[in-house]
């Protein structure tokens, strides 16, 4: 039997992620969850659901936070940390109000939270905070007994995350035709946002040109270069890219985007492509559509050999990874002397979110974090 490992004052983890669309008939109302409060009329909103119609509707990220599940579930009975996985999305079924009423219910008071994204940014951090505020101001008013909600920190760096996107790549490069693959660029690929959300991501004392944002995802991307290097005795060029772009075309974003850079690498006599999607933790519909479908049908149109490595999704790592954290925080929380776990450059991010970091144009409160209204 494995030793007991102590996840108190713990005593549940929260899976919070995106969630997705699992019909056709699901499409619209989804979008219409994510674009709410823009006025986006409901003719652009299906034309913007022709991604999802053309894999039938369905958006692959609910399957894969099953598997997610799945994984941690089994990696914490193995190592004997009895703490129970729950799951809740923010636009889609099971909704987070939903599932943390049914956690109140079952008696849960101390809840660490798991954020189906890495790095620091207002979407990938700050708005899913909101959420849970958003949440508890719903559990609030209707009676129940709030528990106290703490987030896991960032963990672009951590080994479990950053080891199988090394797998991954290494695999993809093998995939390559012998006769271009030494040669091969590396495109590592995150979800481009505005500059102006960039600039303001992270800590206060971290602002400036791309922010946390664009700094983690170099750190990230640094680290990867350098194990394949190791692995394979090859030096790849390799530069930052970003994909999925949205939005008002006058409003600046970060570039450049895949298909432009996979352009660009064709006329400056790059031999193949590895697109790494180091910013997405599993294949999702944006992974899918942006590169699976568009980006590579634009490296078909140029004649340029291209692959693209996994995501990490339920890598054993990175479920090992989530205990980790767990435990890491559990003990901080506990007043023990922890060492966090981090590679790279940057460190390990902070556990609780300061005041002014990632901010939102409108504020808004936020939980888990140093300004929450909940403490």
């Amino acid at each position: 039997m494995p030793d007991v490992l102590d996840a108190s004052p713990y005593d549940a983890l929260l899976l919070l992620s995106f969630g997705g669309p699992e019909g056709p008939d699901d499409v619209v109302p989804f979008l219409e969850n994510v674009t709410r409060g823009r006025g986006i009329p409901k003719e652009r909103l299906k034309e913007v659901g022709q991604h999802y119609f053309l894999f039938g509707g369905v958006s692959p990220i609910n399957d894969q936070n099953r598997a997610l599940l799945d994984a941690l579930r089994k990696d914490f009975a193995e190592h004997g940390l009895d703490l129970p996985v729950y799951w809740g999305n923010r636009n889609w079924a099971p909704y987070l109000t939903d599932t943390l009423r049914e956690m109140v219910g079952d008696g849960r008071r101390r809840i660490l939270v798991l954020a189906t994204s890495a790095y620091a940014s207002y979407s990938g951090c700050r708005q899913y905070r909101e959420n849970l505020a958003d949440a508890l101001a719903a559990l609030e008013s209707e009676g129940l007994e709030l528990p106290k909600i703490d987030k896991l920190r960032h963990y672009f760096n951590h080994p479990g995350f950053v080891e199988p996107m090394v797998d991954g790549v290494v695999r993809s490069l093998a995939e390559l035709p012998e006769e271009v693959r030494d040669g091969a660029h590396i495109a590592f690929c995150t979800h481009s946002i505005p500059t102006s959300a960039a600039d303001s991501s992270g800590p206060v004392e971290e602002h400036g040109d791309g922010g946390a944002y664009v700094r983690q995802h170099l750190d990230v991307a640094r680290l990867i270069a350098d194990a394949v290097r190791e692995r394979t005795g090859v030096d790849h060029p390799w530069q930052l890219v970003y994909q999925s772009r949205s939005g008002a075309p006058h409003i600046p974003w970060l570039e450049p985007d895949i298909c432009d850079h996979l352009e660009e690498r064709q006329a400056a006599g790059v031999p193949a492509v590895v697109m790494a999607p180091i910013g997405f933790v599993s294949d999702h519909m944006e992974v899918l559509y942006d590169l699976d479908t568009e980006a590579t049908a634009k490296a078909e149109e140029l004649g340029l050999p291209v692959r693209r490595s996994a995501t990490v999704g339920a890598d054993p790592r990175f479920a090992a990874a989530v205990r980790d954290l767990v435990l890491e925080r559990a003990g901080d929380e506990r007043g023990q002397e922890v060492t966090p776990c981090a590679l790279g450059t940057l460190g390990a991010s902070h556990n609780l979110c300061p005041v002014g970091c990632c901010p939102a144009r409108a504020p808004r409160p936020a939980a888990a974090g140093v300004d929450s209204p909940y403490a």
